[in-house]
């Protein structure tokens, strides 16, 4: 699933009549290159949750046939957030599924994220993406114990407190019993809400930083915009785009 719900207020007004993820990278959006990226990996069911400026993401995508892949909208009449909306789409998920942030765009090996997941003996768990940050206070940060399992998730912590600069990437894996955890038709977040309960209830959770190789960004603000735009082209040659 890729989530796309977001106003994207702080990249206005580059997204008033666009989702943020529809962005232009070169010639294309930038959504169509996280559908690339998923296909690469083996992924052709995917799941799009849509509330502003819907219109643009289906136009463009249709049913992603196009695109070699079989995309489903979720059309949310008010924001349910990142969990929320996943939970909105439980149908559509009958087993251990990947979640990409529409605004997150890498190259990283998502296979290798599958295997450490799968890998692990506890079921069901959550297996995150990390990557090491310089601005710990604007992400969710992790900490780790010596088995990679998540002993403390906190999203934007005050500077004061930081103990980790581990940050989640934006990609997860998820088993799909775990999403009884998240309350239908409300407002539920996966940093504020559900990660810090499952840690409180015990659920594993395993954290798996990115390979040094690896590419990725969130754009989430014009600045951010105007890196992507410089490096993107010149980062070395994606398998998944061949």
């Amino acid at each position: 699933m890729i989530l796309a719900a977001g106003e994207g207020t702080r990249m206005q007004p580059l997204t008033l009549k666009r989702p943020k993820p529809m962005l232009p990278l070169g010639k294309q959006p930038m959504l169509s290159y996280s559908l690339a990226w998923l296909r690469y990996y083996g992924i052709r069911q995917i799941a799009v949750n849509l509330y502003h400026c819907p219109q643009v993401v289906i136009d463009y995508f249709g049913d992603g046939s196009g695109f070699g892949v079989q995309i489903r909208y979720s059309l949310e009449e008010t924001m349910l957030g990142t969990a929320g909306g996943v939970k909105r789409l439980s149908y559509f998920f009958d087993d251990t599924f990947v979640l990409l942030y529409g605004d997150v765009l890498t190259d990283f090996d998502l296979g290798a994220l599958m295997n450490f997941h799968f890998a692990k003996p506890s079921s069901p768990h959550l297996s995150l993406s990390l990557y090491h940050v310089a601005n710990s206070w604007e992400c969710g940060i992790v900490s780790l114990d010596g088995m990679g399992k998540v002993l403390h998730f906190i999203e934007k912590p005050p500077r004061e407190t930081i103990s980790s600069d581990l940050a989640f990437a934006g990609v997860l894996i998820m088993d799909h019993a775990l999403l009884d955890y998240i309350p239908a038709n409300i407002f539920y977040d996966f940093g504020r809400d559900l990660i810090p309960n499952l840690i409180r209830l015990g659920i594993p959770i395993y954290g798996w930083p990115l390979p040094d190789n690896s590419y990725l960004i969130d754009i989430g603000t014009p600045e951010k915009y105007l890196r992507v735009q410089q490096d993107w082209p010149t980062q070395r040659s994606r398998r998944f785009l061949q």
